[in-house]
Order: structure tokens, then sequence, then C-alpha cells
């Protein structure tokens, strides 16, 4: 008598196209610099269990743990090329997502703002999306391309480029507080806000550039903790989890 194979459990999810915007002080860890190999080893296994749903999932990722170009401008670098130097920290974290990603068996492509073919593809709409839709996690390096803008910002114009229904902001945080949780231990936590209330109330949640990409184009913004394991799943499932920010709260 043959044996019945059991039926495969699927996952109902909320959002099928995610884009997840990670910050490069996410990747240093407790180390203070740099990239901390157990922590990306770790994201990697959880963007894995959720590639692993179906979900076509695309990153951005700031180059905070390696240069920031607003802090060194503020020191007397000229913005634009201090800006640069930032857009090549985040390729640098780019590839070591790739690589980290690559061996959890993930199928990964960089695609960069800023052409250089020896390390990864250049930014192709068209060819990001296709991508997605053969089940590749797809890495956008050097922010927009251009000087003065922020990777949050790229992360809005990406996730509007390659039509994704959700962007998720990683933070540290369990999502969008009044102040600094760790400075103010009494900050009052949000669940839910509307576009206008983060950029009224000046919350710092993402540059209001990206916010206000966002509001225009009615992209739903889900921040919360990426240090909590399984976060990034619930999120795609429709789970509550930190912070959803759209147009009615």
């Amino acid at each position: 008598m043959a044996t019945k194979t059991p039926a495969r459990r699927t996952t109902k999810l909320a959002y099928r196209r995610v884009l997840l915007k990670i910050s490069g002080e996410a990747l240093q860890g407790d180390q203070g610099y740099g990239i901390s190999e157990p922590v990306l080893t770790e994201i990697a296994a959880e963007i894995r269990d959720v590639q692993a749903l179906g979900v076509e999932l695309a990153l951005v990722i700031g180059g905070g743990n390696i240069f920031r170009g607003f802090q060194a401008s503020s020191r007397g670098m000229d913005r634009a090329s201090a800006d640069y130097m930032g857009m090549l920290a985040t390729v640098m974290n780019a590839l070591a997502m790739q690589d980290a990603l690559e061996r959890q068996g993930v199928p990964t492509r960089v695609l960069t703002a800023i052409e250089m073919a020896a390390l990864a593809e250049p930014y192709i709409r068209r060819r990001a999306i296709r991508h997605l839709e053969k089940g590749r996690v797809v890495i956008f390096g050097a922010g927009t391309g251009n000087p003065f803008f922020t990777t949050d910002t790229a992360a809005a114009l990406r996730a509007m480029e390659i039509g994704a229904q959700v962007l998720l902001k990683a933070t540290k945080v369990d999502g969008v507080y009044s102040a600094d949780p760790v400075k103010h231990p009494r900050a009052t936590f949000y669940r839910k806000l509307t576009y206008l209330q983060v950029l009224q109330q000046q919350l710092k949640v993402m540059d209001a550039t990206a916010v206000s990409l966002c509001m225009d184009n009615a992209l739903p913004l889900i921040v919360f903790n990426l240090h909590q394991r399984g976060n990034i799943k619930r999120a795609v499932t429709g789970q509550s989890v930190g912070t959803l920010i759209q147009a009615d709260a």
C-alpha cells in the first residue's frame, strides 16, 4: 500500500513582496564598529526562514557601522564626498549579507546604484523585479546613488519602484516611542500612527523625505525590533508587531 504524502503546510501572508530596511549599526552588535559575524548569521537565518514562506524580499542596509557621511561632513568634510563614502560602506554591508545568506542556501543578488561591475550588478528596476520573481533575495547597495539622500529615502524609493506592499524598518527598539526609550524610560509607545503624526511630531522613525514618499504612495510602514527572533515573520504574516504607520491610525 502506497504511503500517503502529508500535505504541505502553507502560511498565509499579509504581504508577498516586502522591502526590509536594516541599519548598518544593527550589524555591529555589541562591538561598536564593523560587522559582527554572529549577528550577521542570525539575521541571515531569519531572512532565510521568511524567504522560504514564498515572500519576495528585498533589502536596503545602511552603512553607519562603517562610515556615516553626515557625521563626517559635520566635522568639515565635503558633504557630497562624505555621502559617497557612506554609499561605499553600504555596498560592503550588502556583500557581507549576500555571503551570509548564500551560506544559508538563499539565492541572492546585490544591485548597486553606483556601477561597480566586478562586485555587483547595476541597479535596473526590471532586473530587480525579475530576480524577486525568481525567488532571489535582492540587496540594494549604494543608496540612491546621489549625495544628500539617506538610506531611509533609498529604502522608500526602491520599495515604490519594485511594487513592495510594505516597508519594514528594523530597529533596536520595539517600535516608535514619543522619545528615546533608552534615555526616557517613561516614553510612550505607539502601536499605530499616521504618516502626518510622525511628521508633525517629528518622531525619529525615518527621515521626513522617506516618510513623505510612503505617505504619497500609501505604502504601509512597520517599525519593529530586529533582535527579537521571529519578528520579520510575524510582520509579513500580519501579526501585530512593532508600530504600524499608515494613512489611518
